[in-house]
C-alpha cells in the first residue's frame, strides 16, 4: 500500500504505463552490422528502373533474375523489400529467370506424398539413417577405407549453414576436452561472408584469412596461399572449398590439392572441407567430391559440410549433412554422443521431407541416371553462358583477358572488376554484382546477355 500523496512513479508504475517500473530489456540493443550483400539487395529493391539486372543471384524475388522489361510495380517492390532479410542462398536460375525445380524431384515429391508406408514421425536427432549413409557414400565413395573401417560419422542437418555450425561446435570440444578450443580458423579471401559469423557464434573468435584469389592474374595464387598456411599455428583449422568455390568459382587443381594436403599433414593442420553445390561444378558428384576422397585416402581426419538443397533444387527444404572422418573408430561413439548433445540444443531434429527425396534418388539407379541428366544440362548451360560472355567481351574489344570465365566452374564466377567498376555498373547501368565483382552465371540469359556484356565493357572503358 502506497503512502498518501505519493506520485504514480513511486507506486511502482512508470510514466509509460509499465506496472513494474522496469526499463525495457532491449532498450540498448544495437543494430547488427549490415553486410555488403544485404546493402546490395536493399539497393536493388529500391531501384525502380525497368532495365535493372540482378546478377548477385542470392535469395531474391523470382521476377528479378531476368531483364525487367516492364515498369516495376509497387506490389513487386514491396515483396522484394520483404525478401531482403531472408537467408541468402546460392540458387540456380533457369533461362526464364526463375528458380529451377528438377522434373524428377517434382515427381518424387508427388509419389512420397501418397506413399502409405511413410508415417509422420520424428526422425533421430542425427537424421535419417539411410540419408546419412547415402550422403557419406557420395562424398567418400562406396568403397572408402574410412567407411569400411567404421570411422565415419554422418549427421543430417537443416541446411549447409547448420552443417558448418555443427562442425564448429564439435571442434571446440574435440581438440581439447579439458578446455574450449578457440581457433584460429583460416578462411579463404574472399569467401562467403556468413562463415565468419558461424564460427564466432560457436565461440571460435580467432578468424584469420589465407590468400586465395588474385585480382591481377584473375586466378588462384597458390604461392601466397601456401605462405599463409605455412605460418599457421599447429592445430589450426583450414576451411577449404572442395568444389565450386564461392564467390569466385575458381577451384584448386588435383596437383594443387596434392601440395596443400602435404603441407596440412606436415604442419599438423585440420581440414574443414565445403561442398555446398556438389555436382553443379563438373556435373558429376564423384568428380566434385574428389578432394574429400583424396584427403580421406591419405588417412587424414577431416570435417566436410555438404548441401543437397542446390543440386536437387530443394531450396525451401534445407537439406544438409556434416561428415566426420576420424583417425580410429574407438572415438566414434564419443563424437556421436557429442554431436547428439549439440544437435539437441540447436535444432533438436532435422526435417525429413527433402532428405526423403534425396535418399529416393540416390537409392534408385534409374532415378539417379535421370537426375544426373538434368544436372548435366544445368552445368552445360552455365558453361555455355560463360563461353558466350567471353566471346562477347572479345568482340567488343574489352580490355584484358577473359579466359578465366571459362576456367572457373559452378554457379558463380569472378569477373575481376574492382569496386569502382562494380559501383559504375549498379549506379549507371543498373547491373548489380556482388561487391567483389562476382556474379551468378545462371542469372544471365538470352534477354540480358548483350546488355550485361556492353555494361561490363563500358565499366572498363568509360571514365569513372
Amino acid at each position: 500500500m502506497s503512502r498518501p500523496g505519493s506520485s504514480p512513479d513511486e507506486k511502482g508504475v512508470s510514466q509509460n504505463g509499465d506496472p513494474g517500473g522496469h526499463r525495457p530489456v532491449f532498450t540498448n540493443t544495437l543494430n547488427a552490422a549490415v553486410s555488403p550483400e544485404t546493402r546490395l539487395l536493399s539497393a536493388f529493391a529500391r531501384d525502380t528502373q525497368a532495365r535493372k539486372v540482378d546478377l548477385a543471384g542470392r535469395g531474391r524475388d523470382k521476377t528479378t533474375a531476368c531483364f525487367c522489361r516492364s515498369k516495376v510495380t509497387a506490389n513487386i517492390l514491396h515483396r522484394q523489400r520483404q525478401r531482403i532479410h531472408e537467408q541468402h542462398v546460392q540458387k540456380y536460375y533457369s533461362e526464364e529467370g526463375r528458380p529451377f525445380e528438377l522434373r524428377l524431384v517434382g515427381k518424387i515429391k508427388q509419389q512420397l506424398s501418397t506413399d502409405p508406408t511413410l508415417h509422420p514421425e520424428y526422425p533421430s536427432s542425427l537424421g535419417l539413417r539411410e540419408f546419412t549413409r547415402k550422403a557419406t557414400e557420395v562424398a567418400l565413395g562406396k568403397h572408402s577405407r574410412a567407411i569400411v573401417e567404421n570411422r565415419v560419422l554422418g549427421v543430417q542437418t537443416p541446411g549447409f549453414t547448420a552443417a558448418v555450425r555443427l562442425g564448429a561446435e564439435l571442434l571446440r570440444c574435440w581438440y581439447d576436452p579439458s578446455a574450449c578450443w578457440c581457433g584460429p580458423v583460416y578462411l579463404s579471401s574472399p569467401c562467403d561472408d556468413s562463415l565468419t559469423g558461424i564460427f564466432q557464434a560457436a565461440g571460435i573468435q580467432e578468424i584469420r584469412e589465407y590468400y586465395y584469389w588474385d585480382d591481377k592474374q584473375r586466378g588462384i595464387c597458390l604461392e601466397r596461399l601456401l605462405e599463409d598456411l605455412e605460418s599457421a599455428p599447429e592445430h589450426s583449422v583450414v576451411v577449404l572449398s572442395a568444389s565450386a568455390h564461392y564467390p569466385t568459382g575458381a577451384d584448386l587443381s588435383q596437383s594443387q590439392w596434392a601440395v596443400i594436403t602435404r603441407l596440412i599433414t606436415r604442419r599438423r593442420l585440420f581440414p574443414f572441407l565445403l561442398l555446398p553445390t556438389q555436382a553443379l561444378c563438373c556435373g558429376d558428384m564423384e568428380r566434385d567430391a574428389w578432394p574429400v576422397q583424396h584427403c580421406a585416402s591419405l588417412g587424414m581426419e577431416l570435417l566436410c559440410a555438404q548441401s543437397f538443397s542446390h543440386c536437387f533444387g530443394l531450396y525451401g527444404e534445407a537439406v544438409g549433412h556434416l561428415l566426420c572422418v576420424l583417425k580410429q573408430n574407438s572415438v566414434l561413439l564419443p563424437v556421436r554422443s557429442q554431436a547428439d548433445k549439440i544437435v539437441r540444443s540447436l535444432w533438436a531434429r532435422p526435417s525429413v521431407g527433402g532428405a526423403h527425396v534425396v535418399t529416393t534418388v540416390l537409392s534408385n539407379s534409374a532415378h539417379l541416371v535421370e537426375w544426373q541428366g538434368e544436372v548435366k544440362h544445368i552445368v552445360e548451360r552455365c558453361m555455355l553462358i560463360r563461353a558466350i560472355l567471353r566471346e562477347k567481351m572479345r568482340l567488343l574489344g574489352t580490355p584484358g583477358r577473359w579466359d578465366h570465365l571459362t576456367q572457373q566452374g559452378g554457379l558463380f564466377c569472378c569477373t575481376g572488376l574492382n569496386g569502382e567498376q562494380v559501383e559504375f555498373l549498379s549506379n549507371r547501368r543498373r547491373v548489380y554484382l556482388l561487391p567483389g565483382g562476382c556474379l551468378n552465371v545462371s542469372a544471365i540469359n538470352c534477354r540480358n546477355l548483350d546488355y550485361i556484356a556492353e555494361s561490363i565493357h563500358l565499366a572498363l572503358t568509360s571514365s569513372l
